[in-house]
């Protein structure tokens, strides 16, 4: 995902006001729709992880959808990430692309695991979040 309307920044790369990207990055009002209506509560922590996990993926067959809601899979994931581990940070590259760094300096780039999770479930969300929150 990129995201274009942070426009061209005479700060260097990856510098950004860190509260407000999170918050925005944190949105995936797609996912949390397709959650709710299956029951599920997205309240920003692992356990809400496990829980899409387990929902039955009815966007796959959906080529419309699928993207978008793989996109939303990822920032939700890293919304969950830089909330509840320490150190873990929202960065946007110089290409746009948003990436969750931790104090040890791995990147994960979250919207490219929810893409791969949306299309096939696997890697499980809540193993991604137990990886990095093992690092």
């Amino acid at each position: 995902m990129k995201i274009p309307f942070l426009g061209h920044r005479s700060e260097k790369p990856g510098s950004f006001d860190p509260e407000g990207i999170a918050e925005l990055l944190s949105e995936c009002d797609l996912l949390r729709s397709q959650a709710s209506r299956s029951g599920v509560r997205l309240d920003d922590t692992a356990a809400s992880l496990e829980a899409l996990d387990q929902l039955l993926p009815g966007w796959r067959g959906d080529e419309e959808i699928l993207p978008w809601l793989g996109n939303d899979a990822g920032l939700y994931l890293g919304t969950v990430i830089v909330r509840t581990v320490s150190g873990a940070v929202w960065e946007i590259r110089a290409d746009g692309q948003p990436v969750v760094r931790l104090d040890s300096g791995r990147e994960f780039d979250v919207v490219a695991s929810g893409q791969e999770w949306a299309v096939s479930g696997a890697p499980e969300l809540s193993q991604l979040y137990a990886e990095v929150a093992e690092s």
